[in-house]
């Protein structure tokens, strides 16, 4: 049976990636940044063809609100058409990490989610988001005082989805290097939440084990082969920075990541970003005195010289915690330096041959419009985790 879906607020495509190497079928995805959706498309459309698009729908970077608007038509002709639906709206107005805001605008995207699978009426719901979407605004204008996890648990049901039910997930134990929390929602129409749950949670140790992957990976064990110290040649896509060459794979997630066919190559988006000397020496300092895996915040910036918000030196014997979008929130765990676009990646366990597009990083005012290649990673799901999500579904459709 080939199960097909939909992957809504796509961004640069982490959930269909994952679900590609599940064996899954794309039908189209929905992501409205062009930056972000460019690099979906060079992957996995232009490059994997991993989506049999429709022909009524230009494929383009996506608003699924004017989707909605323009296409309610061709969407209600997909019903019984489409066996998934995955994605999550953008999480930063519900983060409990920065500002989080009930007036953020960008909460509402919730309903477009619920209008498109009122449409399409697909067989299961996968849908993904940060813890904070499970607790309540305090102080709260809003007239619905109920956390959005429990608003879209209820209108699922509503919808027919009687067996839509949540679960606060750490994906570090799904072989990602990375502490990430993570609220997901799984719902069907014919009863089969429990069952997918129950094959995700018991499938992992097998998976893992067939793939060659620790039940825990560390850091190190994603980041060792791309160290500085093993080679550097000039950047190839960005005038003026150097980029790393990777080393011999010494573990097993560095195998499962690496292009197979090549020994030492330059991995795309592999930039080192080029510090200040000041910066340098304190990193340097940070390395040799600040606790690992702890975030330096607050008055306790002043003992190590740090004037952003907030620094943590990686661990390299733990999962990092959750990635974030902003490139120096992270030290790097033996060099005095912070992460490259790649790292990153690999702590969201892109493979290297997946290349991401757009500009490294932005400011002032394209802020707003651009979407770098840090913030496409760091707003990704781990393609890990979503492809043991994709099998257990797999498994569970087919009986």
């Amino acid at each position: 049976m080939t199960v097909k879906y939909v992957d809504l607020f796509a961004g640069c495509g982490g959930i269909s990636l994952g679900l590609h190497k599940a064996g899954l079928q794309g039908i189209f995805a929905v992501e409205k940044n062009p930056d972000a959706f460019s690099t979906l498309k060079y992957n996995l459309i232009d490059m994997h063809k991993h989506f049999k698009w429709p022909e009524w729908l230009p494929v383009k970077n996506w608003n699924i609100d004017s989707l909605l608007k323009t296409e309610e038509t061709e969407l209600k002709l997909l019903k019984g058409k489409v066996d998934l639906v995955v994605g999550g709206p953008p999480c930063q107005g519900f983060s409990l990490v920065g500002e989080r805001r009930s007036s953020d605008k960008r909460n509402n995207l919730i309903h477009s989610y619920l209008k498109f699978v009122e449409l399409v009426q697909p067989h299961v719901i996968v849908f993904e988001n940060v813890y904070g979407f499970t607790v309540k605004f305090s102080g709260s204008k809003r007239h619905d005082k109920r956390a959005y996890s429990e608003i879209v648990i209820s209108k699922l049901i509503e919808l027919g989805y009687n067996d839509a039910r949540g679960e606060m997930i750490d994906m570090s134990e799904f072989g990602v290097p990375q502490r990430r929390k993570r609220f997901i929602v799984i719902a069907t129409r014919e009863g089969l939440a429990d069952k997918i749950f129950e094959n995700l949670f018991e499938g992992r140790t097998e998976f893992l084990k067939s793939r060659g992957l620790p039940k825990k990976a560390t850091t190190q064990h994603a980041l060792s082969d791309l160290e500085r110290k093993h080679g550097e040649g000039i950047c190839p896509d960005k005038k003026g920075f150097m980029s790393g060459i990777s080393s011999e794979a010494v573990s097993g997630l560095q195998k499962y990541l690496r292009i197979s066919s090549e020994d030492n190559y330059m991995p795309d988006s592999h930039r080192f970003v080029n510090h200040t000397a000041e910066a340098e020496k304190v990193f340097t300092y940070l390395l040799k005195e600040a606790p690992r895996n702890k975030r330096i915040m607050g008055e306790a910036r002043k003992d190590y010289g740090i004037k952003k918000r907030n620094v943590t030196v990686l661990d390299s014997k733990e999962s990092s915690l959750t990635l974030t979008t902003i490139p120096d929130d992270f030290v790097h765990y033996s060099e005095p330096r912070v992460m490259t676009v790649r790292e990153c990646a690999r702590l969201q366990t892109f493979p290297d041959w997946f290349e991401f597009k757009g500009p490294y990083t932005t400011g002032g005012p394209r802020r707003v419009k651009q979407t770098p290649r840090y913030t496409q990673v760091g707003n990704a799901v781990p393609p890990l985790f979503a492809e043991q999500v994709g099998l257990a579904i797999k498994k569970v459709l087919g009986k």
